[in-house]
């Protein structure tokens, strides 16, 4: 077979590829654009009530009126809260996984605690919190951080305990020292398991912030949804969550992004 035939057979998989991805996108978008009409459109035939369901032209407008005032501020407030919570819980669930990967007594005794632990309902643990560090930003952020570290230390301690054993093996036969097996084989074996767990977290530390909001907070996007339920202005409520999921969204692609960034370096590098 001839380099142009291999050629033109690549260009037409790519040509696929590509309407593939468009078609999948338009369809996603369609179904949204259909779901937002049905909606507006029953809302005004009075078939669904606007005061208990909102309709999307009220939400634009309740969202115009955010904008032009406390929104930034709300928002603000959500994204520190949910990224401190995060970065403390990745840091510190990898670390900790590093020192259960190291000792294997330690591991061995940890283990029925992280169970325990990770199927604990950590909502339950809000008053608790509350009362040991302050009904504060410092309560929302521990609530994030509870619910992330304990799924990330499970994540990359199992990845780690996964890394191929013969890899491992040789590097001993080698002379490599504890640490260098894991600068060198396990840390790198599993980048796709921190990113992996890093996606999972962003949503739970999300979880865990909108949850110490609804408890204890000023502001924030749970403080509006608490307050637009307690007044009945259900469509600051909807608004609130809109806007929860649109936020959502932006931080998963985020650690998508970084995790393509990381992996092209990853690559170039090698």
């Amino acid at each position: 077979m001839s380099n142009a035939t291999l050629s033109k057979e690549r260009r037409e998989y790519l040509k696929k590829k590509k309407i593939r991805k468009t078609s999948v996108l338009f369809t996603q978008i369609f179904i949204l654009a259909a779901l937002i009409a049905s909606w507006e459109i029953l809302a005004n035939l009075g078939v669904i009530d606007s005061f208990l369901m909102s309709q999307p032209s009220r939400i634009v407008k309740t969202f115009l009126n955010l904008s032009a005032n406390d929104l930034p501020l709300h928002l603000g407030v959500t994204c520190y809260e949910t990224l401190t919570g995060f970065l403390l819980g990745a840091c510190g669930g990898t670390l900790l996984a590093v020192a259960l990967w190291w000792s294997d007594f330690l591991s061995q005794v940890m283990e029925p605690y992280l169970v325990v632990l990770n199927s604990l309902p950590k909502i339950a643990l809000g008053p608790v919190i509350i009362i040991w560090v302050g009904a504060g930003t410092q309560a929302i952020i521990v609530m994030a951080l509870a619910i992330s570290l304990i799924v990330t230390v499970l994540e990359m301690l199992n990845g780690f305990l996964a890394t191929d054993p013969e890899k491992i093996k040789m590097a001993r036969t080698f002379g490599a020292s504890r640490m260098q097996i894991l600068q060198k084989i396990v840390f790198p074996s599993n980048l796709t398991t921190l990113f992996n767990s890093l996606k999972i977290n962003i949503g739970l530390s999300l979880v865990g912030v909108i949850a110490g909001e609804f408890l204890v907070s000023k502001a924030g996007l749970g403080y509006l949804i608490v307050y637009g339920g307690q007044v009945f202005k259900l469509d600051l409520v909807m608004t609130s969550v809109i806007i929860l999921a649109v936020m959502a969204a932006v931080l998963y692609q985020a650690v998508v992004i970084l995790e393509k960034y990381v992996s092209k370096r990853i690559s170039h590098l090698g």
